[in-house]
């Protein structure tokens, strides 16, 4: 039996949201919209992850590469940062998550930045030894 949230999403979020304005809560689709719900804080760590993974390829580009730093590299740096600090910002749950986030992020960041560079992915440390505070740190720069 098909729903309509199988069959026109958007339709279904919308007849959910106007559910939920008037009160009519034992009318509305618990199953899929705790699906959507935990869907949705899925994706912003994602978002999390995504982002630190593409701030540690260039942080590990800035260390391993001092001869090819440029300012593309840097407004990179300092974007990734800054989107960071909002996500962290709108979603401040995710906080102390972000050092367990940055080992995640960290395995894709090595093979980001061993394709950008053409460094071997095994010349780069196997564990991220950055610390949080210094991911996120606008006066950290490594050498």
């Amino acid at each position: 039996m098909t729903t309509v949230y199988d069959q026109d999403f958007h339709a279904w979020t919308q007849e959910q949201a106007a559910l939920l304005r008037a009160g009519l809560f034992s009318e509305l689709d618990i199953e899929h919209l705790t699906e959507e719900l935990d869907s949705m804080g899925a994706r912003e760590r994602r978002e999390l992850t995504n982002r630190l993974a593409i701030l540690l390829a260039h942080l590990l580009k800035w260390q391993h590469q001092p001869e090819r730093r440029g300012n593309s590299w840097r407004l990179t740096i300092e974007v990734q940062r800054l989107d960071l600090q909002d996500l962290l910002k709108q979603n401040p749950s995710l906080r102390p998550q972000l050092a367990e986030r940055i080992q995640d992020a960290y395995r894709k960041a090595i093979l980001l930045a061993a394709q950008e560079t053409g460094i071997a992915k095994t010349k780069f440390p196997a564990e991220c030894h950055y610390l949080a505070e210094q991911v996120m740190s606008e006066e950290f720069w490594p050498d």
